[in-house]
């Protein structure tokens, strides 16, 4: 079986935002992976919100939910790991960690051989379990 991976805002509105930065290295890296990308309904919010501002982008968006090339995380929900998710916002406050950024990294303490496929040079800062590097598909 596959590594599952979650993924992050960034890759999700560089895929589908021909002007971002990182639109190729999404496009690339997403043809690379046989799996669906998983995320979080956190993460989903950020895109939705990022895209309402590309021609298409939360139409292209929908699609993408309704072919399941996206989906969310079936066996995580912020219900059963507040306490957890809290405690991260809280430790990294100072960076400051983002509600979608803390559901990734519980979800990486959960899911022990998962990546993270982000464009967010915090995940290098975030630790899953305090003191372990999180894997990575990102630009950097």
């Amino acid at each position: 079986m596959a590594r599952r991976v979650f993924v992050d805002t960034g890759p999700i509105v560089a895929l589908l935002d021909r002007r971002d930065t990182h639109h190729q290295w999404a496009k690339d890296e997403i043809a690379k992976l046989q799996e669906p990308l998983l995320t979080c309904e956190a993460v989903l919010s950020e895109v939705f919100f990022l895209l309402s501002r590309v021609r298409r982008g939360n139409l292209t968006l929908i699609a993408l939910l309704r072919d399941e090339l996206v989906q969310i995380a079936a066996d995580f929900s912020f219900r059963d790991h507040w306490a957890e998710i809290l405690d991260l916002v809280e430790h990294y406050s100072t960076v400051p960690m983002s509600l979608a950024d803390a559901c990734l990294v519980r979800l990486s303490e959960l899911e022990r051989d998962c990546l993270v496929f982000t464009t967010d040079r915090d995940f290098l800062t975030y630790k899953r379990n305090r003191r372990q590097p999180i894997p990575l598909i990102s630009p950097f």
